[in-house]
């Protein structure tokens, strides 16, 4: 797959699908539920113009531990008006390029421009790794500072971003003071910093979780930023990030900023609100698998 699509050209098949008229809010729910070992296997089905497809994924807490991926899956590729199958795809390699090339696709519109950008990363599994080779080629990165719960992973990942050309080192937390953006990719279900140490013309990318209970950034962010989302819909059904803040009377629905959609269609601002730190909340939907898929599909016929 990476021989084929890299995610800049990802984040452009994403973008082409939203210009086409694809609409995220129409866009099926994700089917979930729970197998033995607290695990989750996950059904996301979507169609769009000549192409329909599904992704069944296994989300696996305990295999880390048996020396096995976290994310299991595979995608079905399908002809639309006849059903036929075209591929079949990893769909944890699938994912793994789809992420980043989302948050990028958020990235062109909402980073600051004009400056390298000094980034923390929060995470050390496939996601960290994806996204920081996906915003080192997509933006002029200073510096990294990684944070994770593992000392090893993140001094493993922080060596892997010197090579790609930032300096590059391990951090903590309090180093979101100092960030142009701020990324994070893990497991967490409770905030992973202070909110109010981020910068008011930052950008926060949160990707870990599709849980309504699960956040990686707090109540105090979310109040003071502006969000943006893959769907509304999508957003209000899976994002802890600021369905526990509404919980909490902190901000009700109507706090959503905008979308992806209207990110790419320039019914925003470039660069987002001015003022206020910029936070891209992706909880992963089957429309991104559909038009990443099918980018990698027509890719292997040239």
């Amino acid at each position: 797959m990476a021989a084929l699509l890299g995610p800049a050209a990802a984040a452009d098949a994403l973008a082409a699908a939203l210009r086409g008229g694809l609409d995220p809010e129409a866009c099926p729910p994700r089917s979930s539920i729970g197998v033995p070992g607290d695990g989750e296997l996950l059904l996301m089905p979507a169609a769009s113009g000549a192409y329909a497809g599904v992704k069944i994924a296994g989300v696996a807490p305990g295999n880390p531990a048996r020396g096995l991926p976290r994310i299991t899956g595979s995608y079905l590729l399908l002809d639309g008006p006849t059903l036929r199958p075209l591929a079949l795809l990893d769909g944890a390699a699938l994912t793994a390029l789809r992420t980043p090339a989302v948050s990028v696709l958020a990235l062109r519109h909402l980073a600051p421009a004009g400056r390298p950008l000094r980034m923390v990363l929060f995470g050390s599994g496939p996601q960290a790794y994806g996204h920081l080779e996906a915003v080192v080629a997509e933006r002029e990165v200073e510096s990294v500072a990684v944070v994770a719960r593992s000392r090893g992973g993140a001094g493993r990942l922080a060596a892997h971003a010197r090579t790609l050309g930032p300096a590059a080192r391990t951090g903590t937390p309090a180093d979101v003071a100092d960030a142009d953006l701020v990324v994070c990719c893990t497991t967490a279900r409770v905030p992973l910093f202070d909110g109010r140490l981020v910068r008011p013309d930052a950008v926060v990318v949160a990707v870990g979780s599709h849980e309504p209970t699960a956040r990686e950034t707090d109540t105090a962010l979310v109040r003071r930023a502006a969000v943006y989302v893959e769907s509304r819909a999508a957003a209000l059904r899976e994002a802890g990030d600021l369905l526990v803040p509404e919980a909490e009377g902190a901000v009700g629905a109507g706090h959503i900023t905008g979308t992806l959609a209207d990110l790419v269609a320039g019914r925003l601002p470039a660069g987002g609100e001015r003022g206020c730190p910029q936070l891209f909340k992706s909880v992963g939907m089957a429309w991104e698998d559909l038009a990443v898929a099918v980018a990698l599909y027509e890719a292997a016929q040239i």
